[in-house]
């Protein structure tokens, strides 16, 4: 209801000999999303989880897939494990990367959490922050030299794409903006100035806003990455198991009534992820169309200040782990 269908993936994408990571690809969009790659005859596909044992159950699901078995039985299917509530699980994410993986043509950057309460990761950042945003950009920073030379080597833009969402423009710096020189990172941690009904939101807004730096970063016309986010739109998945018990069953009967079923939406992910060319760098998309002026504030001078700053304070903070991506602050 109020969802518009999402087309099939067109017929002639073609992901034979490719590599690509799913984050988050153990359960819902993201294991769907991994199954459709390898529909797409994908040569090596690594699921990105954090714990070892449902990595591999899910390795073995792709595995025995009918449709897989019989489009692409020689596929390479393994789990890499990633704790995304921890910066330096994202350091040892990079590094056995960078060891074992030679080419990388799409990073699905799918993994994400809402809970509705205020925790702090192990890292010591408010934890829906941390898991969404700040380890993904790590390893995509850390990541991004390997996408890079994959594309020198292929002759072809390679992918890095994020799940965004429509609710990014409900974020809660209108109403709590930042103090005159304060910290975007000490914002976020402040427990007095966390709202668990917008934080999940905040969390996509922060990823358009890196979205945004990342594609400048690998410049604009022609990237040799395209990167790019999306919004799967209300899905039917598992993705409320954190929530409260008095939410669960309304969240339930709003899936059960509104969602788009798991096939369809993780055709999103993959028409951003290998379908959409370089029309779609830095941008956003919804319904598998890119967007414009979704969140009017970050196209004002404020908000290129704050996109300006948000950079800075993000490169420094994972410099901290990753001393490498100290370049590109």
């Amino acid at each position: 209801m109020g969802q518009p269908p999402i087309p099939p993936t067109p017929a002639s994408t073609d992901l034979t000999g490719k590599t690509v990571i799913v984050t988050g690809g153990n359960a819902g969009l993201g294991l769907e999303a991994a199954r459709q790659f390898l529909t797409l005859k994908a040569a090596r596909v690594i699921i990105a989880v954090r714990s070892p044992a449902k990595g591999k159950e899910a390795v073995a699901e792709l595995k025995a897939d009918a449709t897989v078995k019989k489009v692409n039985p020689n596929a390479v299917v393994e789990t890499f494990r990633l704790d995304l509530d921890d910066f330096q699980s994202g350091v040892d994410f990079v590094n056995k990367v960078k060891a074992e993986v030679p080419e990388l043509d799409i990073l699905l950057n799918n993994g994400g959490t809402n809970v509705l309460k205020y925790y702090k990761s192990a890292s010591g950042h408010e934890r829906v922050m941390q898991v969404n945003v700040y380890t993904h950009f790590l390893i995509s920073l850390g990541l991004l030299p390997l996408l890079i030379s994959t594309a020198e080597r292929r002759g072809a833009p390679t992918h890095l794409s994020f799940v965004g969402s429509s609710m990014q423009n409900a974020h809660s710096l209108t109403k709590k903006p930042l103090a005159p020189n304060e910290s975007i990172i000490q914002h976020f941690d402040d427990q007095k100035t966390y709202n668990p009904m917008t934080r999940y939101q905040d969390t996509k807004f922060m990823v358009n806003v890196l979205v945004r730096g990342l594609a400048k970063s690998v410049g604009g016309e022609n990237p040799k990455v395209i990167v790019n986010h999306m919004c799967p739109g209300l899905v039917m998945t598992g993705f409320d198991k954190d929530l409260p018990i008095w939410l669960k069953p309304l969240m339930y009967i709003y899936r059960k009534t509104s969602a788009r079923p798991v096939s369809e939406g993780a055709r999103t992910l993959i028409d951003a992820a290998a379908v959409k060319g370089p029309e779609s760098h830095g941008k956003f998309m919804a319904n598998n169309t890119i967007a414009s002026g979704e969140i009017p504030f970050l196209d004002e001078a404020a908000g290129k200040s704050f996109q300006e700053k948000a950079w800075k304070e993000l490169v420094t903070e994972c410099s901290k782990y990753l001393p490498e991506i100290s370049e590109y602050a």
